[in-house]
């Protein structure tokens, strides 16, 4: 895969799916019709397989992706649902209703999935050539919209290829999407619910079943649609460090060695797909502060370096 190799265009048909379900094992990306629109579908239990996104994508803006699996039983096996969650995926699933519940303890997925976050954004689509290919691979699917960041969402496979020809592996050609609507997405929580984000299922028709929301405050972004707010690893962090102070752990890249490494031959995409696994890992260490090397402030650089600057407010 890379910019010089054309993306192969898939039918969506049995070899169609076959090869799609293939190529994602090997960490590749495939680009997916669902009933919504065009998903950019990566495994969602490798790191490398993300970082392949934001490469694909372009900037990324460290939104929570929202992971696509065949059925409840599969989302069971990732997040904790409770009678609210399972009533609303009985109704509404498959189809455009994305949930947003607590992570389970050893789901596996990639920490910049959930960009470190303690819940998961959670779909089961209705479309038959995405659901397909989830039965055919068996793995849970990162799916973002197909585009290069910033641009518009694609509703069909020539959409996809005008922004991503050569970025990445594969697309299937399952025609114009359905809804071309991204999904309405759910939080619940403890004592209430939130509508993160508008879609095809209306705000009503969920109050119908759960009840008014609850103006509950979200203290951090949880789902793609929301305005970015900083990720703090609750020390202080000192950023363009090269070398750490003796009570600092060191986020280390590219030749600065470190005690996380978010790339040691420098790739910002890697980076990108690390940089919450190291938060996190510097939240839980024994040392007092947090110390991060140079990033280049470039291309996918310039979004790390915003998101590390949040961090360090």
């Amino acid at each position: 895969m890379g910019d010089k190799n054309a993306t192969e265009r898939l039918a969506a048909d049995a070899a169609g799916i076959a090869r799609a379900a293939e190529l994602l094992a090997a960490d590749e990306l495939v680009a997916l019709p669902t009933e919504t629109v065009y998903g950019l579908a990566a495994r969602a239990d490798r790191a490398e397989a993300v970082a392949a996104v934001y490469r694909a994508k372009g900037r990324p803006d460290f939104n929570p992706l929202i992971v696509h699996v065949s059925s409840l039983a599969a989302a069971e096996g990732l997040a904790v649902f409770d009678d609210r969650a399972r009533s609303l995926a009985a109704r509404f699933w498959p189809g455009p209703l994305t949930l947003v519940l607590p992570l389970r303890a050893g789901a596996g997925i990639a920490p910049a999935v959930t960009a470190g976050l303690p819940t998961i954004a959670l779909r089961c689509p209705a479309h038959p050539v995405i659901r397909a290919v989830l039965q055919e691979c068996g793995l849970p699917l990162a799916a973002p919209s197909a585009n290069r960041s910033g641009g518009v969402s694609p509703t069909s496979a020539e959409h996809v290829l005008a922004a991503l020809d050569g970025r990445i592996a594969a697309v299937i050609d399952g025609g114009d999407s359905e809804c071309g609507l991204e999904s309405t997405i759910v939080a619940l929580r403890e004592n209430g619910w939130q509508l993160l984000r508008q879609g095809p299922i209306s705000e009503e028709t969920l109050a119908d079943q759960l009840g008014a929301p609850r103006p509950l405050q979200a203290t951090r972004i949880e789902a793609p649609g929301q305005l970015a707010q900083h990720y703090s690893p609750g020390k202080p962090v000192r950023l363009g460090a090269r070398a750490a102070e003796p009570d600092e752990f060191m986020i280390g890249f590219g030749a600065i060695a470190g005690d996380c490494m978010l790339s040691g031959s420098g790739d910002l995409p890697e980076a990108a797909s690390r940089l919450y696994a190291c938060l996190h890992a510097a939240a839980s260490s024994a040392k007092a502060r947090v110390a991060v090397a140079p990033i280049p402030d470039e291309g996918i650089g310039a979004a790390i370096n915003d998101r590390l600057r949040r961090a360090s407010a």
